[in-house]
């Protein structure tokens, strides 16, 4: 089920960026930067971290790709962890996954065993998985719950955020999440309806913005819903604040040699992820030093000139794709005191 559809975006592009990280020597020794699998596997060899499992079709292909390699995946959805573990059944202990949310990185890491890692990835946003199931209300297409809890044993729904913020507080999602620029006149709307009867369902949120946008503002750019529903899921799993902790944390666990790639979706997360990969990548030396010292020097080197993006080709098979961002790294130094 899982397989059929699930498509992972940039796939072959995400391999060939961590596969110098990730493929063993001639001699099948790991590649450089060390570090042993502990709980991930038990044995020496390179790791690889997916951050944001899902349905386990990066993780997939990476375990087949580089066969040394141990990965170790989180995702903070159950149903995601059942349904990836079933997929990868097949690679045995290779595969440690975890329910964890990507910023819990370092404590995941510790708790295994594992001092450092070859590879990581990042798959941004919200899974298929997520928008195929009806019930979970991340999809605006159609009628389901506003939950858009990534989790749902935590945390509080899409329904919640509408009924209980305060207007300024919505506008403020609306704005900074969705980049909504109507986000006042869509608040003002929610408010008053809400007064009326609780919002429980996307498809009476999908009427309301309708008939909340201009006319010219429903022209153009997709579904008019979409940006209020990006910036409702982002509000409810705490995004941002968990990718503000998470890329800076990935890139302190990767061994010297080791990658990372990071696939986002919206203009915030690429954002983030261009600013702390653009800063390891930074000399940091005071201006006028003769020689600059080693703790000056860059961390990391830039993988991809910009973000790439996904091919024509590529969107035609897989729509989901289209607004897809992917930046990498490698590290090439340790930190120093």
């Amino acid at each position: 089920m899982s397989e059929t559809r699930h498509v992972p975006v940039m796939l072959q592009r995400c391999l060939d960026l961590l596969a110098p990280a990730l493929a063993t020597t001639p001699g099948g020794a790991p590649p450089a930067g060390g570090g042993t699998a502990g709980g991930a596997g038990g044995s020496k060899g390179p790791v690889v971290v997916d951050c944001t499992l899902g349905l386990g079709g990066h993780s997939e292909a990476l375990l087949t790709a580089f066969p040394a390699a141990r990965l170790i995946g989180l995702d903070r959805d159950p149903e995601a962890l059942k349904l990836a573990a079933e997929r990868l059944a097949p690679f045995g202990d290779r595969a440690t996954l975890v329910h964890a949310v990507y910023d819990e990185l370092p404590d995941v890491l510790e708790r295994l065993g594992v001092p450092g890692v070859q590879g990581v990835l990042f798959d941004l946003g919200v899974s298929s998985m997520q928008l195929d199931e009806a019930d979970r209300g991340f999809a605006y297409a159609q009628d389901a719950p506003l939950d858009m809890r990534m989790d749902q044993t935590t945390g509080i729904s899409a329904a919640e955020v509408l009924n209980t913020y305060p207007p300024g507080e919505l506008v403020r999602v609306l704005r900074v999440y969705g980049e909504e620029k109507f986000a006042k006149k869509i608040v003002e709307a929610v408010v008053r309806e809400r007064q009326r009867e609780p919002f429980s369902n996307s498809a009476r949120l999908v009427e309301l913005i309708r008939e909340a946008l201009p006319q010219a503002a429903k022209r153009t750019g997709g579904n008019p819903a979409k940006r209020t529903f990006q910036a409702l899921r982002i509000e409810v799993n705490g995004e941002l604040a968990v990718l503000e902790r998470a890329i800076p944390a990935a890139v302190a666990s990767l061994a010297v040699g080791g990658r990372i790639a990071v696939l986002a979706y919206h203009s915030l997360e690429d954002r983030m992820v261009k600013q702390v990969l653009a800063e390891g990548a930074a000399n940091t030396a005071p201006p006028g030093l003769p020689v600059v010292p080693e703790q000056y020097q860059p961390r990391l080197k830039l993988l991809t000139r910009g973000a790439e993006l996904p091919t024509e080709e590529e969107i035609a098979e897989n729509r989901r794709a289209a607004p897809a961002r992917l930046r990498g790294a490698e590290r090439i130094r340790e930190d120093v005191a």
